[in-house]
């Protein structure tokens, strides 16, 4: 199952750049929380923050408090530890090219030391049902490569990949910006299907996208959180001007 993100006083540099500034926010377990704003503002630095893969750049430092359960991401685990727990998906996929369908999916078991044969399988298997590829894969999971697939089918293998590591938390950074419409359906049907056992955070520029899939929403704008509530209200009756500004269009 999910579990909660709390975030407290979270800032994050590259260099003498201050990317992100005092960010406070309860991402709540099992639904889906949309991240909106203009290019530059602070979206993808602050999901990467939260499995640490903002550190490994060597210019960057974060400083403040990010705890999933009970866990300070920070200071009570190390990175590896985090990026199991915390999958991420990004912008573009990114399927290992040389390798199988079902290498790609089992490829961060073993890893991790897996090895049993029977319980790879299960868990290959379960992965692209849960990231609705299975159907359309069975037949050819060590024939063809991750390569080989559509776009829409290599992002949903990438779903599948992060998801067989058995994580609480799934980032989703832009997961449909490089997708056709069908694609992207088919992806914003999944992350309905996924909140049930997942925590969701997802980063879109697409307005629409954010008020269909999400419960909640923050708007980001200069390195700040400028405002966070629920997706309605955010979309309906913003409490700050400039996110009414940029949801309707006058900027971004």
């Amino acid at each position: 199952m999910g579990v909660g993100i709390e975030v407290r006083n979270l800032n994050a540099w590259y260099g003498a750049n201050h990317t992100l500034q005092d960010i406070n926010l309860h991402i709540p377990a099992n639904q889906a929380t949309a991240l909106i704003g203009p290019s530059g503002c602070g979206k993808s630095t602050f999901v990467r923050c939260l499995n640490r893969m903002h550190e490994t750049n060597p210019i960057a430092k974060v400083t403040g408090s990010v705890r999933i359960g009970e866990i300070d991401i920070y200071s009570d685990a190390s990175p590896v530890e985090i990026r199991r727990r915390i999958g991420m998906v990004f912008q573009r996929p990114n399927p290992f090219p040389t390798m199988s369908i079902y290498d790609n999916v089992a490829s961060g078991l073993r890893l991790n030391g897996f090895r049993n044969r029977r319980v790879l399988d299960e868990v290959v298997e379960r992965s692209l049902i849960h990231a609705a590829l299975w159907d359309e894969v069975k037949g050819d999971l060590k024939k063809k490569s991750g390569a080989s697939l559509s776009g829409g089918q290599q992002q949903r293998l990438c779903i599948a990949r992060a998801l067989a590591v058995d994580p609480e938390v799934l980032l989703m950074d832009e997961p449909a910006s490089a997708l056709d419409p069908v694609s992207t359906s088919k992806i914003e049907d999944l992350i309905f299907q996924l909140k049930a056992q997942y925590t969701i955070v997802i980063v879109t520029h697409n307005m629409q996208q954010a008020a269909r899939v999400a419960e909640r929403t923050g708007f980001f704008l200069n390195g700040k959180l400028v405002e966070f509530d629920s997706t309605h209200k955010i979309f309906t009756n913003p409490g700050d001007k400039r996110t009414e500004d940029y949801i309707t269009g006058r900027f971004g």
